[in-house]
């Protein structure tokens, strides 16, 4: 079993004991084109928790990003604040824009309703910031089983070879890095039915809200 996946996963199935998952909040959005194997979905502006990590790898940056968000909604704010865990949990990759051109990760954590507006400060030892997600569309990609560093970046590349053969062929990628974002949502103990999500932002001409995607901004 993959450890990263099995770390995020054991969290949220000891979530699962005391609040049912299907309650978790999640980021809102609207499906605005939908294809045999990806859709196009218009997201609302909202606020997340970033954390961002160097580490060589995928699960690696996954695991120790999350680590820092866990520790932020069980309190670790100037606020104290106990904030509900939330779906799913997003990792952007930015392939170059690490230390020698390595990959850079961002883990992302949205942050339910009642915190949008005012975020809880994290303890500086945490090295997390709010990440203002504004108004996008994002092409999504879905995938079953786990989440690792062999086959993210083929899903990736899966979604835009989709992207390049669509008949909506004015459909193009808005990030110039070619980032992308793998989003998790499942508890390592589901082993049938697994979802797992690759993103990309993309603008499209016809489509209300995608003709001018903002440029992401990390």
């Amino acid at each position: 079993m993959e450890k990263t996946s099995w770390c995020i996963g054991a969290v949220l199935s000891l979530l699962c004991l005391w609040i049912p998952c299907n309650a978790v909040e999640s980021p809102q959005y609207a499906v605005v084109h939908t294809e045999s194997d990806f859709v196009i979905r218009l997201y609302t502006k909202s606020t997340w928790m970033s954390a961002q990590s160097n580490d060589i790898s995928f699960e690696k940056a996954t695991l120790f990003g999350f680590h820092r968000l866990y520790q932020y909604i069980q309190g670790a704010n100037v606020n104290r604040s106990r904030i509900p865990m939330t779906a799913p949990v997003v990792t952007s990759i930015v392939p170059g824009a690490g230390p020698f051109s390595s990959s850079s990760y961002f883990v992302r954590l949205y942050l339910p309703t009642k915190f949008q507006a005012h975020p809880p400060v994290p303890l500086s030892g945490l090295h997390l910031k709010p990440y203002i997600w504004q108004s996008r569309c994002v092409a999504v990609r879905k995938f079953s089983g786990y989440a690792t560093d062999d086959n993210i970046a083929n899903e990736a590349k899966e979604l835009a070879l989709s992207l390049s053969r669509s008949p909506r062929a004015n459909t193009t990628f808005v990030d110039s890095n070619n980032a992308y974002s793998v989003a998790q949502y499942d508890s390592p103990f589901q082993y049938i039915g697994r979802l797992n999500e690759v993103w990309a932002e993309v603008k499209a001409s016809g489509l209300e809200g995608c003709e001018d995607s903002k440029i992401a901004s990390y």
